[in-house]
């Protein structure tokens, strides 16, 4: 039987336990206000459960494979490399629920906050003036109303499916059904040349699949430079995935078999494509279409993305949207430094934004990609006077060393100021060094500290001086 409890007045309601969420409802209550947390599926968002986390936990198992294959590279024998990806998924689960279960003890021990296991959506009946209320089905079946005078919506996104004939009868992976999978794939068919389908692709490769990636454009990660994206596809294919550019899926079916069928448009012709599983990866959508946001009359775009200004505030006063759910970046990081322009403008006087504020990742493929800042091509569109610095990787003497070679550093720098517009560093420590630079630019330091700065040897962050 479902019951209908009575209405409960808080100062704030949360919708989303997220990587903004969960710090925000703990930041509030530690202000001395009332704060209800909503979640409908697990606290931490997609990060903890479906992203960052469990990703990067196999990413590593995928490199120890690929590492131990090229052992007699390094001079030491080994026997026959199998991978049992039932312990790889054994261990991503046990990593989830660590870091999981330690997000909700730490909400769950703030006084102040209340989590609610369940769906929010907007009431039928809002806009009285002293607040906003929202209707709460619970995970247990009891109906919940809530009601308070400022709500934040953390709801992120999901996998969106493109529009493909056939898909709606084909078994099909997404980012987090593939890290569910026991058995390594015979043949693991990406649609997609995002970061999401090339981190599982090269994953999967180095389990031991046969792998190709789809990709309708004619660049992988699209929104790089040529040079870079260009890169990337080489290294992949080197790993001995088949990549296709400027190819389109035209239809998918499942055969008696079982094996999945894509049918392809190349610039060589039509193909079949046949692989035992299928991994959708062609972008996200946000989750904000169960809100019913058009009782209270919340502006989003053609997408469903919340529109908010440079204080995370929606048109309507005193609702905020933040992370995935508003469009634009979507990293953990990024909803995590929502949370911190929230928490810096209501609960310690500040005037914080998120407009012009660097954008940093890294994509985890071998070696990584780390990014922030202008590339090349934009900067140039930008009509801006700049310098290139680009050095292949086989001139750092840890990369050397390590023998690490592939890739190469590029930094993008203003001719006239000599300060530093951005970097993509696709090589050992990717990540790692793009956040050298990156903090070199919060500084406004010129390009010229950084060269000539002393760093110990050897390391990668050295080869900063050439």
């Amino acid at each position: 039987m479902v019951g209908q409890s009575r209405t409960q007045d808080f100062d704030a309601v949360i919708i989303g336990a997220g990587q903004a969420g969960g710090p925000l409802a703990t930041a509030l209550a530690q202000g001395g206000q009332r704060v209800a947390l909503v979640e409908r599926a697990y606290v931490g968002g997609s990060c903890i459960n479906v992203g960052c986390t469990p990703t990067k936990t196999m990413v590593a198992s995928a490199r120890v494979a690929h590492v131990a294959r090229r052992a007699a590279d390094y001079g030491v024998h080994t026997g026959t490399i199998r991978v049992d990806l039932a312990e790889v998924r054994r261990r991503k689960r046990e990593m989830v629920e660590s870091f999981r279960s330690g997000s909700r003890n730490a909400i769950e021990g703030t006084d102040g906050v209340e989590l609610i296991m369940g769906e929010a959506a907007f009431a039928e009946q809002n806009g009285d003036g002293q607040g906003f209320l929202l209707d709460v089905a619970q995970q247990d079946g009891t109906q919940t109303q809530l009601g308070a005078g400022k709500v934040f919506i953390n709801t992120g996104a999901r996998n969106r499916l493109p529009t493909l004939p056939g898909l709606e009868t084909t078994e099909y992976l997404d980012n987090a059904s593939i890290m569910e999978l026991d058995t390594v794939p015979d043949h693991l068919l990406v649609l997609g040349g995002g970061y999401i389908g090339l981190e599982f692709g090269q994953m999967f490769r180095r389990f031991g699949s046969q792998v190709t990636i789809v990709q309708r454009g004619s660049r992988l990660l699209n929104r790089e430079d040529a040079d870079i994206s260009d890169a990337v596809a080489e290294i992949l294919r080197e790993d001995g995935v088949r990549v296709l550019l400027d190819t389109d899926a035209s239809a998918v079916e499942q055969a008696s078999g079982g094996e999945v069928r894509l049918r392809v448009s190349t610039p060589d012709g039509d193909e079949t494509l046949v692989g035992s599983h299928l991994l959708v990866a062609t972008g996200r959508i946000p989750n904000s279409e169960h809100l019913q946001l058009d009782r209270v009359g919340v502006a989003t775009d053609d997408r469903g993305n919340i529109q908010v200004n440079g204080q995370l505030e929606t048109n309507v006063p005193g609702i905020y949207a933040v992370g995935d759910v508003k469009g634009g970046p979507a990293f953990t990081h990024i909803s995590y430094d929502d949370f911190r322009v929230l928490r810096t403008n209501l609960l310690e006087g500040g005037a914080a934004s998120i407009q012009n504020r660097l954008v940093p990742y890294t994509v985890f493929i071998d070696p990584e990609l780390g990014r922030v800042g202008l590339g090349e091509e934009e900067a140039r569109q930008r009509g801006l006077n700049i310098r290139v610095a680009k050095m292949p990787m086989a001139h750092v003497a840890r990369a050397l060393e390590t023998d690490e070679t592939r890739g190469f550093m590029k930094a993008v720098v203003d001719a006239d100021t000599q300060q530093i517009l951005g970097c993509a560093i696709l090589g050992i420590r990717g990540g790692e060094i793009a956040t050298v630079l990156q903090v070199a630019m919060l500084g406004k330091l010129p390009y010229t500290a950084i060269r000539d700065g002393v760093f110990s040897h050897p390391t990668v962050a050295e080869s900063l001086n050439n």
